[in-house]
């Protein structure tokens, strides 16, 4: 008998059709499992192993007690937006109206979700560069979009003459990444000015997942779409401040976009989510007042754990690729193995107990002959070492 054809003398079943049919467990909650099942160090996963600042704790706790536990606003807690407004105007040149243009969201996956769910319509197409974070295809889906995928070069730079010819009657929009995850590679100034070229003559709406904004490393500088002229009055700037805090778990981000965008942003967003954690809200407030300069250390404290992550793998077989921005490093293990890249990352976990990110999780149609892997260096220096040790065998 047929699995979905109910027994004689029972009730009917409700039939099971996927909105998601292709879309299965992500590789990161399997790598994680596979790391803790073999007591592996979990390399894999992009979260600190370490706490936020305790003033940003006690800022929490004050809130808590402070009676900052009922809903707030739909589109944030004022103070944060008004604090988000300056920060952004300081650091890129920007000025975002917090009471209409910025709106605090349940981490930046939500945002880029309601992002696309508030501008794609059923057809439209969406042009994608890849390697890309592993929620952009499905969300286009949800919304019965259409995903124009365009690689990005060997060098994970942006291929300009193939995203010019991805362009066309029916894009709608588009997903950037910088600085990228996974490659760790930064968009330069030129490379944003050349978009907004690129971009001028169309109406498509431009979404920049800036959520490692704050960590760039080697003197260059993060170059906003909210800071370029031709790119700000089309884009849906989205950025993280689980990333920038330490605070992955609490699942708070922000979009900044211009009235109209955020309207639109705030019709879907107050069906999906309506409103964000609001203890979090009021601490993270209360941290911008009083620390608005925190974020300014991210640079040198991530890139002192990058350099002394490379620093130790350069006694093994694996090649380092750059590493401009974000908290992760890719190498080649070609000299190493030519298992593919899930099958290596798998071996890697469960015979150095060293757990890293396959680049084929991050693509729809996987580069077979690349041998590419992703580990995350934001950790402890203690954590770091031992994974170093353990490598040092490779």
């Amino acid at each position: 008998m047929s699995p979905n054809v109910p027994a004689p003398g029972e009730p009917p079943r409700a039939a099971q059709r996927s909105r998601l049919p292709q879309v299965g467990t992500t590789i990161f909650t399997v790598m994680s499992a596979l790391a803790q099942s073999c007591g592996a160090i979990n390399l894999g996963q992009g979260f600190p192993d370490f706490e936020p600042d305790p003033a940003l704790l006690d800022a929490v706790t004050r809130a808590l007690h402070g009676g900052h536990n009922q809903y707030p606003p739909m589109a944030g807690v004022a103070a944060l937006r008004e604090a988000l407004a300056e920060k952004i105007e300081s650091m890129y040149g920007a000025r975002y109206d917090p009471g209409e243009e910025i709106t605090i969201t349940a981490g930046a996956t939500q945002a880029l979700l309601t992002a696309i769910l508030c501008v794609v319509q059923p057809g439209d197409e969406v042009v994608v560069l890849t390697p890309a974070y592993d929620s952009y295809l499905p969300a286009i889906e949800l919304a019965g979009g259409i995903a124009r995928c365009v690689a990005l070069s060997a060098d994970f730079t942006p291929d300009w003459p193939a995203i010019a010819a991805a362009l066309g009657p029916r894009t709608r929009a588009m997903l950037i990444n910088s600085p990228h995850n996974p490659s760790g590679r930064v968009w330069s100034a030129q490379d944003m000015q050349r978009l907004g070229e690129l971009l001028a003559p169309t109406d498509v709406v431009l979404i920049s997942d800036e959520v490692y904004e704050h960590m760039v490393y080697d003197s260059r500088s993060h170059c906003s779409a909210a800071a370029q002229a031709l790119l700000r009055p089309r884009s849906l700037v989205v950025s993280s401040f689980g990333k920038t805090y330490h605070a992955t778990g609490w699942k708070v981000g922000m979009v900044a976009a211009p009235r109209e965008l955020s309207a639109e942003f705030r019709k879907v967003h107050q069906f999906n989510v309506f409103t964000v954690n609001t203890p979090m809200q009021w601490a993270l407030a209360d941290y911008l007042r009083n620390r608005p300069q925190a974020h300014l250390q991210l640079p040198d404290f991530y890139q002192a754990k990058r350099d002394r992550f490379r620093a130790g793998l350069q006694s093994t077989r694996l090649r380092l690729l750059p590493c401009e921005g974000t908290y992760f490093q890719c190498v080649d293990y070609s000299e190493v193995s030519e298992l593919p890249e899930a099958e290596f990352c798998g071996w890697l976990t469960r015979q150095l107990k060293v757990a890293a990110i396959p680049l084929t999780a991050f693509e729809p149609v996987p580069d077979t002959r690349r041998r590419v892997a992703r580990f995350c260096f934001a950790k402890r220096d203690e954590t770091l070492d031992t994974a170093l040790q353990r490598l040092a065998r490779l």
